[in-house]
């Protein structure tokens, strides 16, 4: 696959052990979103912390095997690798309970992560790795730096403020929704809407982003670029859980459009390896660019 070929990634945040009943498999948003754009042709770095434990050591070892740059993910003696517990309902949606303090939360740049912003061509950041001062600063450092800023907005309670989320969204030159989260945050800013559409315009107002997109589970997504709307109603698959689904969505839609496709292409193109990560178990599983192309030309006939 080369949607993002020769584009500099650099994702940041939390790397983690997904546990569910009876395995558990690496994730965590940021990560889920580096490897998924490795796979589409982009150089990625990860910046992220673990813990030195046995947890930590497999954690670099897969990353490693698949091709990320790991020189970035610092070791703490202090804290362990981050576990969250993932408790999937009937319909394979996930609720999450997330361990703290975790290694994650404690995110200290080293000169090679500080190197990888200043060389990237974009910065993907979420808001969960703020919910600890020691990595919102170090994210605070990065955001000053002249690249493309791409906010992942997680919503975890409680580990977030819609101060916070403000903050993080005026420094922002993209920003990624679901709907609830749009909705949540939005009649947390007091707007005065109810579509998706005029909330996406509520947000577009408030900050400096250029481009937006909402994701809608099964019904697609929204996007919002260089000042028009696309849309894509979403491609029906039977779903194995929801976990990453919408971290590789994002990879794909941010890797397609920043290598210059066309933002329809890039949103249908998003919504079909989001539909087929939801179609598999876990958060990172492999997908051919022959399945995706397959899966989009289905929606066309």
């Amino acid at each position: 696959m080369n949607n993002g070929k020769n584009l500099k990634a650099v994702a940041y945040g939390e790397v983690l052990w997904d546990v569910f009943a009876n395995e558990k498999k690496i994730g965590g948003a940021p990560l889920n979103v580096a490897l998924r754009m490795k796979t589409l042709g982009c150089e990625v770095a990860m910046i992220s912390c673990v813990g030195n434990d046995e947890d930590g050591r497999a954690i670099k070892e897969q990353v490693k095997q698949l091709g990320l740059e790991t020189d970035t993910i610092v070791v703490s003696e202090d804290f362990p690798t981050g576990l969250v517990n993932v408790t999937l309902n009937e319909r394979g949606s996930a609720s999450y309970e997330i361990s703290y303090p975790s290694a994650w939360d404690k995110i200290e740049l080293n000169d090679l992560a500080r190197n990888s912003v200043a060389n990237a061509d974009v910065l993907i950041y979420g808001s969960l790795v703020c919910r600890d001062e020691v990595s919102r600063l170090s994210l605070e450092e990065m955001l000053q730096k002249k690249v493309y800023k791409v906010f992942d907005v997680n919503l975890r309670k409680p580990h977030y403020s819609y101060e916070m989320l403000d903050r993080l969204m005026q420094s922002a030159d993209f920003i990624k929704f679901n709907d609830e989260e749009l909705l949540e945050i939005t009649a947390a800013m007091a707007s005065p809407f109810t579509s998706l559409e005029d909330n996406m315009n509520f947000i577009a107002e408030r900050s400096k982003v250029t481009g937006m997109c909402v994701t809608r589970g099964k019904h697609g997504a929204l996007l919002m670029w260089e000042g028009r709307l696309y849309e894509n109603e979403g491609y029906p698959v039977e779903v194995a859980d929801t976990v990453g689904a919408g971290d590789s969505f994002l990879a794909a839609l941010i890797a397609s459009l920043l290598s210059g496709k066309e933002p329809q292409y890039s949103i249908d193109f998003a919504c079909a390896v989001g539909a087929l990560v939801a179609e598999s178990p876990g958060a990172n599983p492999e997908i051919s660019l022959s399945r995706i192309e397959k899966m989009m030309l289905k929606m066309k006939i």
